[in-house]
């Protein structure tokens, strides 16, 4: 079978490793839950992106919410990286990482007053406006900190993605963007806003997306703005088609990046705009398949409908599958000799029967196996909470050099309620 992830993720003498690191000893040296990550496969994902882009002015930006621990954000810092933000908590932590801010594009369609005001102090590269509304805030936070805000407006293209209605962003029902209709009349009241300067063009259509046909939709409808646009004199510098590249998570077959980029740079040259800064914000397929979570399983429970193998990682590890109904691969990471393979719904402890990490799944297991949920790289940790009074799991980083590194120690209980204060 192949594994997501390859050729980072294998099996060794039977054994699932990830960058030549067996994760059962990881799993039993580090504890459980535990994530772990290969850098030199996020270095390979984002170098796909640099090379397919190299001959047109760009800016990469890491979609950060798809995974915001430190090391991560380095990583692709050090590789001249910018960063998609859609707060100014996550702001602070690309500073925190190394990041220049100057190369960052702050997203997002709630953006507060303080928020505006910190990303203008720290000299973002550009906002992507999401209301007319928006753009009026922004103008008055400009003026009075006197400084200037350069805008793109995301324009929600009503183009169909073809994903999870939960991560649809580009239909016009969606909550995102000024809708298509409404663009220009929006970038002429923004050319005449004091505080703005108007730079760009933005739309995001979705993620987990597996076609090129619906980013070149997207395109396509975004470049007929950008010459409307500039008929009312208003001149826009770069075009941003967003992020969302999907994944392999079971048998999917995305483009690789560099396909998907070959194909929207020949439709900019066909349409005479190969001059304009492109600028893209993947996400997911940058750290996506460089993850995996490990847990150990703990009971298994047989019954008449359905077989439950109870595992210590939970819903607040690994929100995909509750939210999403997501499929991951879950790969036992050294079948022991006395289980027997059988169908199981992998279940974690927290007290919802929404806890569970994979429905129906054949597996050969025992109690104290370890198991790997595959693919975790994104919007794991990035989703992780402390329902139940649980602590987030260790995260571990495997470096380009070989070298395994706690990037994130597990929390203390006491961490959790240390802030708060009883009543007299």
């Amino acid at each position: 079978m192949t594994l997501p992830g390859s050729p980072w993720l294998a099996r060794q003498a039977g054994e699932l490793t990830l960058d030549g690191h067996a994760l059962r000893g990881l799993a039993r040296e580090y504890g459980t839950p535990l994530f772990v990550y290969s850098q030199r496969a996020m270095q390979a994902a984002a170098g796909a992106y640099q090379r397919a882009l190299a001959p047109q002015p760009h800016l990469l930006c890491y979609a950060m919410k798809a995974n915001p621990s430190l090391a991560v954000l380095q990583t692709f810092a050090r590789m001249g990286c910018g960063f998609d933000i859609v707060s100014g908590g996550e702001l602070q932590r690309v500073i925190a990482a190394g990041g220049d801010a100057s190369q960052v594009i702050f997203s997002g369609v709630g953006k507060t007053a303080r928020e505006m005001e910190m990303a203008l102090r720290a000299g973002v590269a550009c906002f992507n406006v999401e209301s007319e509304g928006e753009l009026e805030r922004l103008s008055e936070v400009a003026t009075r900190t006197g400084l200037t805000a350069r805008v793109s407006l995301r324009v929600n293209p009503d183009v169909d993605a073809g994903t999870h209605p939960y991560i649809s962003t580009g239909l016009k029902n969606n909550k995102f963007g000024v809708a298509h209709d409404r663009a220009v009349p929006t970038y002429r009241r923004a050319a005449a806003l004091p505080g703005l300067q108007v730079v760009g063009i933005d739309c995001h259509i979705g993620s987990q997306i597996t076609q090129i046909e619906p980013y070149l939709d997207a395109l396509d409808r975004l470049l007929d703005l950008v010459e409307a646009v500039e008929a009312h004199g208003i001149a826009l510098q770069h075009v941003d088609i967003g992020g969302g590249l999907g994944i392999t998570y079971t048998d999917e077959k995305p483009p690789e990046a560099g396909e998907l980029i070959a194909q929207v740079l020949a439709r900019m040259k066909a349409r005479g705009h190969a001059h304009r800064t492109l600028v893209m914000e993947p996400g997911r397929s940058l750290v996506g398949n460089a993850g995996v979570l490990l847990t150990q399983v703990m009971y298994l429970k047989r019954g008449e409908g359905k077989n439950f193998c109870v595992v210590d990682a939970a819903m607040n590890d690994l929100m995909r599958p509750a939210l999403y109904q997501a499929y991951m691969q879950i790969e036992a990471c050294a079948p022991g000799a006395q289980a027997t393979e059988a169908t199981w719904d992998v279940v974690g402890p927290v007290c919802e029967s929404g806890d569970w990490l994979g429905r129906d799944r054949v597996l050969r297991v025992a109690p104290d196996d370890v198991l790997a949920v595959l693919s975790a790289g994104a919007y794991g940790k990035a989703l992780a909470s402390n329902y139940n009074s649980r602590a987030r799991a260790t995260e571990l980083m495997i470096t380009s050099d070989g070298q395994v590194r706690v990037i994130r120690p597990r929390e203390d209980t006491t961490q959790l309620f240390a802030a708060e204060q009883l009543v007299p």
